[in-house]
């Protein structure tokens, strides 16, 4: 049970060092005057620290280890 969980920490700790955020970009409807229409786009940064990354590899490799002395 906690070799799965063991991994998937890793996976994403390794990710969350690699990518340390991402964009996603929103339409917001600025004018609607019948037939006319103006939107404008808005971009919204999510950002995390690579420090979560590392914490997150290293609980999953002593989820990992601890796994391993128990079986």
């Amino acid at each position: 049970m906690s070799k799965p969980l063991g991994i998937t920490l890793i996976v994403i700790g390794a990710i969350m060092i690699i990518y340390t955020g991402f964009t996603y970009v929103t339409k917001d409807k600025v004018v609607d005057l019948g037939p006319i229409e103006i939107n404008a786009e808005k971009s919204h940064p999510v950002k995390w620290s690579p420090i979560v990354g590392v914490i997150l590899l290293v609980g999953g490799i002593v989820v990992m280890v601890t796994s391993k002395k128990s079986d």
